[in-house]
Order: C-alpha cells, then sequence, then structure tokens
C-alpha cells in the first residue's frame, strides 16, 4: 500500500489507474451535473442582462440572471429532469476522460522517469508536463462525448436531438465527421495549461496538507479545490469559446437560446465576443463554473485515491 506522503503519480499500476480514474468520473459527474447545465446554458446566453435592445432577437428563448435562479427557471420549464440534460454522453465522457486523463499522466510521468531521469525536472515542472499531455490526450480521445454533452444541455423543451443515437446520427449525415470536432482547437488550447496548472498546484499542496489532520482524510480534496479554482480562473475564457462553436451548424438556432451567433475560429469567435459582449462576455458563467468545479474536483481526487487504494489492496489480496 502506497505511504501517506507518497505522489499521486507514483502509486498503482496502469490497470488500478484507469479503473481508479473512471469511477472517480463516474460518481463526480453525477453530483455536479446541475451545475454543469446551468453553466453551458448561461455561457451561450450572448445578450446584455443590463441591455434591453439585446434582448429583441432571444426568439422565445430565456433571460438567465445568476445560478440560483437559472436553477429555478430549470426547474419550473422543464422539470428536474431538465438539470441532467446531457447526462447519458456526459457520464460517457467522465469515465473515458478520466480512465485516458490519469493513465496518460502516470505514463507520461513514468516516460520522463526513464528518459530524464527522476527528479531531473522540478516537481512542478514534471507535474505540469505530465498534467498538460494528459488533458491533451483525454480531450482528444473523448471530444464527440463533450460535444454531444454540450448540445444535449443546450437543448429547451423543443428538442433538436431525441435521443444519443439520433445525434450520432443526425451529426455524421448533416454535418459530416468534422461536426464531431467542432471547437477542437480552443478545447485543446484551454485543457493543456489547464490541466498542466491543475496538477502541478495540486502535486505542490497535496504533500503537505497530506501531513496534516484533515477530517475524513480530506487533504486530496482541499488540495483538488485549490488547483481547480486557480487553473479554472486562468483558462475559463477559452472554455466558453468552445462552448460557443460546438452549437454552430445546421442546428444552431433551434436550441434554448436561439440567438447564438455564427462565430469561425477559435480567434474570430473571441473577436466577436470582445466587440459584441465586451471583456465580461468572455466570463459569462465563471461563478457557477467555480462552483462546480470545486466539489467536481474534490469529489474527483478524493474518490480516485480511495478507489485506487481499494484496486490496490484488491491486487494485494490476489498475489
Amino acid at each position: 500500500m502506497s505511504g501517506k506522503g507518497e505522489r499521486l503519480k507514483d502509486e498503482g499500476s496502469r490497470l488500478q489507474v484507469t479503473a481508479a480514474g473512471a469511477t472517480a468520473g463516474l460518481i463526480s459527474r453525477f453530483v455536479i451535473a446541475p451545475l454543469d447545465v446551468v453553466k453551458i446554458r448561461l455561457q451561450l446566453q450572448t445578450h446584455s442582462l443590463s441591455d434591453p435592445l439585446s434582448h429583441r432577437d432571444l426568439g422565445g428563448g430565456p433571460i438567465y440572471k445568476g445560478t440560483l435562479p437559472t436553477l429555478r427557471h430549470i426547474l419550473h420549464h422543464e422539470g428536474l429532469t431538465g438539470l441532467w440534460k446531457g447526462n447519458v454522453p456526459a457520464e460517457l465522457l467522465y469515465i473515458c476522460y478520466s480512465a485516458a486523463q490519469f493513465t496518460t499522466y502516470r505514463s507520461m510521468t513514468l516516460l520522463m522517469h526513464q528518459t530524464l531521469g527522476e527528479g531531473r525536472l522540478p516537481q512542478s515542472a514534471e507535474s505540469f508536463v505530465a498534467g498538460a499531455t494528459g488533458g491533451g490526450v483525454a480531450t482528444v480521445a473523448t471530444y464527440p462525448l463533450d460535444l454531444l454533452r454540450t448540445r444535449f444541455a443546450a437543448q429547451g423543451n423543443d428538442k433538436v436531438y431525441t435521443s444519443l443515437g439520433r445525434a450520432v446520427v443526425q451529426i455524421g449525415r448533416d454535418e459530416g465527421l468534422r461536426g464531431f470536432y467542432r471547437g477542437l482547437g480552443s478545447g485543446l488550447a484551454q485543457i493543456v495549461p489547464y490541466m498542466g496548472m491543475f496538477f502541478a498546484v495540486y502535486e505542490t499542496v497535496r504533500p503537505p496538507l497530506a501531513e496534516l489532520d484533515l477530517p475524513l482524510s480530506s487533504g486530496g480534496a482541499v488540495a483538488g479545490v485549490f488547483a481547480s479554482v486557480i487553473a479554472k480562473t486562468g483558462t475559463f475564457p477559452l472554455d466558453l469559446v468552445r462552448k460557443r462553436i460546438q452549437v454552430q451548424g445546421p442546428t444552431r438556432g433551434r436550441y434554448i437560446h436561439r440567438n447564438i451567433p455564427e462565430y469561425s475560429g477559435t480567434v474570430g469567435t473571441v473577436r466577436a465576443i470582445l466587440r459584441n459582449e465586451g471583456f465580461r462576455g468572455l466570463y459569462r458563467g465563471l461563478t457557477v463554473s467555480l462552483f462546480k468545479a470545486a466539489p467536481a474536483s474534490a469529489v474527483t481526487m478524493w474518490t480516485y485515491e480511495r478507489a485506487l487504494k481499494f484496486f490496490i489492496g484488491l491486487g494485494e489480496k490476489e498475489e
């Protein structure tokens, strides 16, 4: 069994890491699903709350005003299930993403140890490279599921897609293979520094926190929250740009927000948002994103560490 001060990337076999990552992703996703739906709805809202002139082209779409009012609006108009829209592709996304992320993170760390020698790189630099590589590989591998999650969360009672299978068929028929990868460039531009920052901060603060006698052995959870808030705030505009691009295409005017502009490319989208919505437009939904990111990271890392210890324990019993 791993020691208390042992670092995350040194623990477990590849299979144990993959299983623990998938378990953490499954549980974390279900817990934060409602906040994820609220975040996506706010990110896709282009009209200004303080400018009534921007409300002329809503086409019957809602005007959301903050996290709690948005939650209440969805509950009132779409019911409890509305808060879990897109949960099926999202669960698949989180399971596959977490498994790929943690496996690549560990494999990249071992590769650096073999090629450069253990301890040759500063700990923060090693964690940044491993985290960025893990995030990039996991993003590419699971991106179609991320796009499907966004589109399902963005649709109201007038459904654009009636089922996951129909959505795959419809996107493939109308938009081709490229349709599943809309916004991948901004996704990679966001996730690589995000995961690099996350794991660099996490691995830096986790060991000293592990020495503290925190309730429920929650040092990993606290480290996850701290790392997530810093990384999310720094890369949030690119996350918003990715969401805006993901709902482009022939169904753009059929989501809950019917006035989503037509965008072209990451740089073009950033320029359009700055021109029409100002700098604040790049941070729509940041508050709920931080509320979401903190418990999601805490649940993910807390569950991951316990799941990994469980699977390591199973392996030791079989030996």
